[in-house]
């Protein structure tokens, strides 16, 4: 049981050492995201 103990102790020291920026966080590149989709035109569509 040692090994697994010192095993998650590694995982969540890990895990919390993380600072990867994901898209969908909040913040300016999140508002640009979404200021860039909503400037798009929406394609014309030929059919109903």
């Amino acid at each position: 049981m040692k090994t697994n103990t010192r095993f998650i102790k590694s995982i969540t020291k890990a895990a919390a050492e993380n600072d990867t920026v994901m898209p969908w966080a909040r913040g300016a590149r999140r508002t640009a995201f979404i200021l860039k989709r909503a400037t798009q035109k929406a394609p014309l569509r030929k059919s109903a």
